[in-house]
């Protein structure tokens, strides 16, 4: 298999499914971010517990990891044009639940955290389905994967840069109830846009080999597990991707925070880091659009965690706003184009009866090293305090481009893909 150029002619009705599962893929994000702000208010609002909010946090990320790891064979099962659509119903219906008992008999804590654990349990399974189905509309449409996914991965950035101020007003303007009604709204959209705009043949489920499926659902997870421990460069992609995650993704949801508060005392500085790192990730995929098919692989991967390694040194230094969010917007510029790069080669080397099953194993370890790491950050800046904290954080980073470097399965990057095999 080789990469897919684009077609210099391109019939617009041939671009219509593709357009659809990335405007799908979109408003099913905003969904997931409307959720993550509403659901802690509405904690918040009723019980007035901050521990209360953070439990109906922790029952949805551990649904988002259970849900990757052993959905994955229920996406390879239902082929992923239906199993996106049944995972969008599932969080539509069980986020509208919520508004619905709290305005009618009354909502108990333990009744929301079934809701917001039922909700999150096909999340992962549903990002899986839709990614899964980009190989296929890809070349339909006359596309490269990697812009596809550059596109894909920049309309999730958008996503993340508006939702959660839109959000906010709509909270203080109309209260968190009606937003959990939009919020379910955005989910049945989604799953109608996957329902009449991809065409069944492009989404059916993939025909295993014969004699080489397993029928035990068990067997089929041990069978992704080990097409990903065979393949090298997936292996040590996802080794050194999950490390990243442990060890520099709780910047962002924990550190910053936390620096915000105690360097400048001004919740605008956080703001002003968060927009930063928006406008990094959205000018990296911009650029990574129009040098896609101009960029060494490995290069481009092993420049963007260097960077971002570098870029890490500048906090312990504890200088002026303005170097911080510069230093955001570089890192996250440099390292936003390995987004895309890597999506397209799980595509290109998984095959398309494992896609689910792998897929979902990576996005579980990836959400299970991202939350591991906020806890290990949450007690080193409890014993160590800030400052040494930063220290470590930079000191850990230089790892994964360190990884990268030296082992040699990063060398296949640049190779072009093999065909996939079971």
């Amino acid at each position: 298999m080789s990469r897919v150029t684009e077609s210099p002619r391109r019939e617009p009705r041939r671009r219509i499914p593709l357009v659809a599962l990335i405007g799908a893929d979109g408003v099913s994000e905003v969904g997931n971010l409307l959720t993550a702000m509403a659901i802690p208010w509405l904690v918040l609002q009723t019980t007035g517990s901050a521990a209360q909010a953070g439990i109906a946090v922790a029952a949805g990320t551990v649904a988002i990891l259970i849900g990757g790891f052993f959905g994955g064979v229920v996406v390879d099962r239902l082929g992923p044009k239906r199993a996106s659509i049944v995972a969008d119903l599932a969080s539509g219906v069980t986020v509208a639940l919520i508004p619905l008992l709290q305005q009618t008999v009354g909502l108990a804590f333990w009744q929301l955290l079934v809701l917001v654990f039922l909700g999150a349990l096909l999340d992962t399974p549903g990002r899986t389905a839709r990614q899964s189905l980009i190989p296929s509309l890809a070349p339909l449409a006359g596309y490269r994967l990697e812009r596809v996914n550059a596109t894909v991965m920049m309309v999730g950035r958008l996503a993340l840069l508006l939702t959660p101020p839109v959000a906010g007003i709509l909270i203080a303007v109309i209260g968190t109830t009606n937003v959990l009604w939009i919020d379910a709204i955005t989910f049945l959209v989604s799953a109608a846009i996957i329902a009449f705009a991809i065409p069944g043949r492009a989404a059916a489920p993939a025909a295993a080999e014969v004699g080489k499926e397993p029928t035990g659902y068990l067997e089929e997870i041990r069978v992704g597990l080990r097409f990903l421990r065979q393949d090298r460069l997936l292996f040590w992609l996802v080794l050194s991707f999950s490390l990243g995650n442990l060890i520099a993704e709780p910047v962002y949801s924990l550190i910053l925070p936390v620096y915000a508060n105690e360097v400048f005392n001004d919740p605008v500085a956080l703001g002003v880091m968060f927009s930063a790192l928006a406008a990094g990730s959205l000018l990296g995929n911009v650029l990574f659009l129009a040098l896609a098919a101009r960029l060494p692989r490995r290069a481009t991967i092993l420049t963007g965690f260097t960077v971002r390694a570098l870029t890490f040194w500048a906090l312990p230094t504890m200088p002026p706003l303005p170097v911080i969010a510069g230093s955001i917007v570089v890192n996250a510029t440099f390292l936003e184009p390995a987004n895309p790069i890597v999506r397209t080669v799980y595509q290109e080397r998984i095959p398309e009866q494992l896609r689910g099953r792998v897929f979902g194993t990576m996005y579980s370890l990836s959400a299970g090293a991202r939350s591991l790491g906020i806890i290990l950050y949450g007690l080193l800046l409890q014993e160590l305090g800030l400052q040494t904290t930063l220290i470590v954080l930079a000191v850990a980073n230089v790892l994964v481009p360190l990884i990268m470097f030296v082992i040699p399965a990063y060398k296949e990057l640049d190779a072009l893909p093999a065909p996939a095999q079971s």
